[in-house]
């Protein structure tokens, strides 16, 4: 290492900019930070709404009555497997989800809706064992 000590190799100045398609697409437009410092509350509240799909909305934002023990919508209800899969398989059910490597020559192509189908299945096997 030529008596660099360690820190100076963790240094890192180097940036990668996203490419101008990826910008107009993303998420978080300009001002996210902003709007978010102006009342996170209020914030993070209509993110849960706007993103997610919930059985119950939630009306409590912020439970912080036991630091560090914080509940975020505590009250509301919803299924995280309808809002990772089932909700998005009329526009995305026939695009690849993952690729699955496994010994050589073992490939598999998995798409949204195979996931969904094995999801099925094992929610099918575990009700049945109790």
């Amino acid at each position: 290492m030529s008596g660099q000590a360690i820190e100076n190799l963790f240094a890192e100045d180097r940036k990668y900019p996203p490419s101008d398609d990826f910008t107009a697409r993303a998420n978080a437009k300009p001002g996210i930070h902003d709007e978010a410092e102006e009342d996170y509350l209020a914030w993070w509240h209509r993110q849960a709404l706007e993103r997610i799909t919930w059985f119950k909305e939630p009306t409590e934002i912020l439970d912080d009555s036991n630091p560090p023990f914080y509940k975020w919508f505590s009250d509301g209800e919803l299924n995280i497997s309808y809002n990772c899969l089932d909700r998005h398989l009329a526009t995305n059910g026939h695009k690849v989800a993952y690729h699955w490597v496994g010994e050589p020559g073992d490939r598999r192509t998995i798409t949204y809706q195979d996931l969904h189908d094995e999801v099925g299945r094992l929610a099918n096997a575990l009700a049945e064992l109790g």
